[in-house]
C-alpha cells in the first residue's frame, strides 16, 4: 500500500469522502486521530514536501493535537528549523479528556 492509500484508508477520516491534504482541517484530523501507519505515510509525504512540513508545524503550534512534540521532533529530523521549546496548545486541556 502506498502513502496516499494509507492516508485515504485511515479511520481518522471516517467523516470525510476522501483525503484532501490541501485542507488544514483534514491534516489536523489526521494528526489528531490518525493511526501509526497513517502517521508514517504522512511523514513520508512530508519528507519531500516543504510546504506540507510548514503546514504541519503551523497546525501543531496552534491546534491541540496529541504528541505535538513528537511532530515537532519529526519535522526537525526532516531538516526544518524547529524550536522544540516552542509553546503548543495543551491537548488534554482542550479535548475534555
Amino acid at each position: 500500500m502506498n502513502n496516499a492509500d494509507s492516508i485515504a484508508s485511515s479511520r481518522s477520516l471516517w467523516n470525510r469522502a476522501g483525503r484532501d491534504l490541501e485542507s488544514d482541517e483534514v491534516l489536523a484530523q489526521i494528526l489528531d486521530r490518525g493511526e501509526m501507519t497513517t502517521w508514517r505515510a504522512l511523514y513520508q509525504l512530508a519528507r519531500g514536501d516543504r510546504r506540507l512540513r510548514a503546514r504541519i508545524a503551523k497546525i501543531v503550534r496552534t491546534v491541540p493535537v496529541p504528541l505535538p512534540r513528537f511532530w515537532l521532533a519529526a519535522l526537525a529530523a526532516l531538516g526544518e528549523d524547529i524550536d522544540l521549546s516552542t509553546p503548543v496548545p495543551d491537548y488534554f486541556e482542550h479535548s475534555g479528556v
